[in-house]
C-alpha cells in the first residue's frame, strides 16, 4: 500500500474534504453506489476508463474514510457489495449539486477543457 511521504495539511474543512475525496473516480464511485451499482464489476462497467486496480484502491480509501462499507457474501464465487454509510449519504446532496453545476455549464466547461487540451498537444509546447 502507498504511504504518503508528506503529512496531509488538515487545517480547514476544504483540506479535510480534499483529503477524503481526492482521486479521479471517487465522486463518481459514490454517485454510482448511491444509484444502486453496488458490485465492483458494475462500477467497472459504469467507469470503463478506470482500471480495476484503481477502482479497488479508491474503494478501499472510501471504506477507510467511513464513506462506504464492504460486504463479502460467503458464496462461490465470492460476492462483494459496497454500500454508502450514513456518513457517506451526507455527501450525496453535494455530489448532486456539483453534477448540476457541471450540467448547467457544460458547454463552457467542454470548450475550455478542449482548448487547454489542444494547447498541451501542440508540437513544441
Amino acid at each position: 500500500m502507498y504511504i504518503k511521504k508528506i503529512a496531509p495539511s488538515l487545517n480547514c474543512g476544504l483540506d479535510l474534504v480534499g483529503e477524503v475525496l481526492y482521486g479521479k473516480w471517487k465522486i463518481r464511485i459514490l454517485w454510482f453506489i448511491y444509484q444502486g451499482h453496488l458490485r465492483p464489476s458494475e462500477l467497472q462497467r459504469k467507469i470503463p476508463d478506470a482500471t480495476r486496480r484503481v477502482l479497488n484502491v479508491q474503494l478501499k480509501e472510501l471504506e477507510d474514510h467511513e464513506l462506504v462499507t464492504r460486504t463479502i457474501y460467503p458464496v462461490m464465487p465470492p460476492k462483494v457489495e459496497y454500500n454508502l454509510t450514513e456518513f457517506g449519504k451526507t455527501l450525496i446532496p453535494l455530489v448532486q449539486s456539483i453534477g448540476l453545476w457541471g450540467d448547467e455549464h457544460q458547454e463552457r466547461l467542454r470548450r475550455v477543457i478542449l482548448q487547454q487540451s489542444a494547447l498541451l498537444n501542440k508540437p513544441g509546447i
